[in-house]
């Protein structure tokens, strides 16, 4: 598909999130979007130059938490990057409600919309284009396209998608069969054996009044009460505060849930863009560079006789000698260390302290 004026995708970049799995850094009043991991950029940086280019995509959308309104208008500052408009969610309802709130706000009702995460990270953009430029005629055409991750590993960590019969309006999107809960080891082993499914990242591609009409019809309630909160929005400049009890009123569901699996006409497009949704600390091990010794380090750091740590200490200086798959996290005054595999038990440690 040619990309002209008229039909530039309208970027809607979701920053509600919390990441309480990769504390201590990651914090609600820092969650780990707008958090440096991996480098002089946050992920929510990374996200906003990953859809920059101008040919493709109109100004984004971005939904967030009132809450971190300052950080996001920093860090888009520092990558130049101008919103269309910033929807300031009063309160957290997860995301039908949000991509609701996006798809109400769109200059037309056909825009297409590209909904993506802002804590995740593409390594080969041009792959992710190539997968989002080949899947717009499905879009257009009335279908909800969720991207599909080729596995690489029986995850437990992540939900599926099984395919189904090819479309023919684009060279790689397919019917989505099912959608499959995140397995167990067994199943996982299974799925991946026997082909056909892609991990959900959660971005999709999709028409305003395509996700509109699927609210209508699945979610009534959840579709009304974000009408009415735009419907008594409070702006300034491009700003947008919707309806604080309006919003409240909606009920609380992911797209998945809310709209996907309930769909007929829901597509899956399978790409392989060196994508990771950095879900934990052992995630950022995988995605990370490793020196000789296959320890992932950031900043003060140093290791003797030491192989296959994740040590992450911007303040501290951290030195370790002898050890192996540990994770060390420091930030201000607090030090987290467990085994490597373990990171996914992070959030108790993080209850257990707020606890005392």
């Amino acid at each position: 598909m040619t990309i002209t004026q008229t039909n530039q995708i309208t970027p809607v970049i979701l920053s509600g999130g919390s990441g309480t799995r990769l504390w201590p850094l990651s914090t609600p009043e820092k969650p780990k979007q707008f958090l440096n991991l991996m480098g002089p950029l946050s992920m929510f940086q990374l996200t906003l130059q990953r859809c920059s280019d101008k040919t493709i995509y109109r100004n984004p959308v971005i939904v967030g938490s009132a809450n971190h309104v300052q950080m996001m208008q920093d860090q888009m500052d520092e990558v130049g990057a101008t919103p269309h408009t910033v929807l300031l969610e009063p309160c957290a309802r997860n995301t039908a409600p949000a991509i609701a709130l996006a798809a109400l706000a769109a200059t037309n009702p056909t825009d297409l919309l590209l909904v993506m995460p802002s804590d995740h990270i593409i390594k080969n953009i041009p792959e992710f284009q190539k997968a989002v430029l080949e899947s717009t005629s499905v879009a257009q055409s009335g279908w909800l396209v969720t991207f599909g991750i080729q596995p690489t590993e029986p995850a437990t960590g992540y939900g599926y998608i099984q395919q189904g019969e090819p479309l023919a309006s684009s060279p790689r999107s397919l019917s989505a069969k099912r959608f499959v809960e995140k397995p167990n080891q067994e199943n996982a082993e299974k799925m991946l054996a026997d082909g056909g499914y892609s991990w959900n990242a959660g971005i999709f591609l999709f028409r305003a009044d395509t996700y509109l009409s699927a609210m209508a019809e699945f979610a009534p309630e959840m579709l009304e009460a974000c009408h009415s909160a735009m419907n008594s929005q409070r702006t300034e400049q491009e700003l947008c505060f919707p309806d604080s009890q309006a919003f409240a009123s909606a009920p609380s569901d992911s797209i998945d849930y809310a709209i996907m699996e309930k769909a007929k006409k829901v597509a899956v497009t399978p790409v392989n863009p060196g994508w990771s949704d950095v879900g934990s600390w052992d995630s950022l091990y995988e995605i990370s560079a490793k020196d000789d010794q296959s320890n992932a380090t950031f900043g003060k750091t140093a290791t003797i006789a030491s192989s296959n740590n994740l040590i992450h200490s911007l303040k501290l200086e951290v030195a370790v000698l002898g050890v192996e798959n540990l994770i060390v996290v420091t930030h201000d005054n607090k030090v987290m260390i467990l085994p490597r595999g373990q990171s996914q038990e992070v959030i108790k440690l993080a209850q257990s302290l707020q606890e005392d």
